[in-house]
């Protein structure tokens, strides 16, 4: 087993996500205030990389979990960075999240950090590494979702209502399936302490291809319709119609041609 140390540039946020951030914030408010000349172009840029922000946050809880677990290699490895780039498929961690989310709506993980599991005592603290992640997620949704359950949407413009919601509904999906006991998702990291030895080895083959075998399964109409209509009975809950949550997807494909049905900026 290797020996690491955490040096106080391993805690150092990265000027990459920095970046995300004020991308997030000048779009943000080109979205609120109308600025943009293409509306759909703002929520775009807004939705992204505020949903690339999220996969952080979402990676950084595992880090940070498994570093108070006993795992200190995460500091060296730059996963307590923030940095998009450090995870262990640093394209993928980016690019394939947002492909799921243009061609179908769907808040799916992309990057993972490599957590040295030998360095883990007691299976309590590997689910709880695992569970951080969508916990994230669910934190995201929270603050996504208050202006609508706080009843705070007077003044709010239309365009950020919808972006908000849109964004929002990422979250839910992202924590719903993050959620699954499916292996490769951090569903299974929570339950699989707990398993047995030899059903752990059954199952180790198939973890690669188990994110897969869910956006494969969602693409079948009947599972696609169960599963959204789970997605928008909780969003109908907390106050998010599933009119602002199209409005938003529809903004957010700006190379599409609209229905007319959604209110959008001049």
């Amino acid at each position: 087993m290797t020996t690491a140390t955490i040096r106080p540039g391993d805690r150092r946020v990265s000027p990459v996500f920095l970046g995300i951030l004020a991308v997030t914030a000048v779009t943000g408010w080109a979205t609120w205030t109308g600025f943009a000349a293409q509306p759909g172009v703002a929520v775009f840029l807004f939705v992204t990389a505020a949903w690339v922000v999220s996969l952080c946050l979402h990676e950084y809880a595992h880090a940070r979990t498994a570093l108070h677990g006993g795992d200190v290699s995460v500091g060296a490895k730059g996963y307590l960075t923030l940095n998009p780039m450090k995870y262990t498929h640093a394209l993928l961690s980016v690019v394939l999240p947002v492909l799921f989310v243009i061609m179908g709506g769907i808040g799916l993980p992309g990057g993972a950090v490599f957590i040295e599991r030998g360095r883990i005592r007691g299976r309590w603290r590997h689910s709880l590494i695992s569970a951080a992640g969508p916990l994230t997620n669910v934190l995201f949704a929270v603050v996504c979702t208050a202006p609508f359950w706080l009843d705070a949407l007077d003044g709010v413009p239309a365009d950020f209502r919808f972006a908000l919601a849109f964004l929002a509904l990422l979250q839910v999906t992202a924590a719903i399936l993050n959620f699954l006991p499916v292996p490769g998702l951090d569903g299974y990291g929570v339950v699989e302490p707990w398993l047995s030895h030899g059903v752990r080895r059954q199952v180790e083959p198939f973890a690669p291809f188990g994110l897969l075998f869910v956006f494969a399964l969602l693409w079948l109409p009947a599972v696609n319709g169960a599963f959204f209509g789970v997605v928008d009975s909780l969003l109908d809950a907390l106050g998010i119609h599933e009119f602002d949550t199209y409005c938003g997807y529809e903004l957010f494909r700006f190379w599409r041609d609209t229905d007319g049905l959604c209110s959008v900026s001049p």
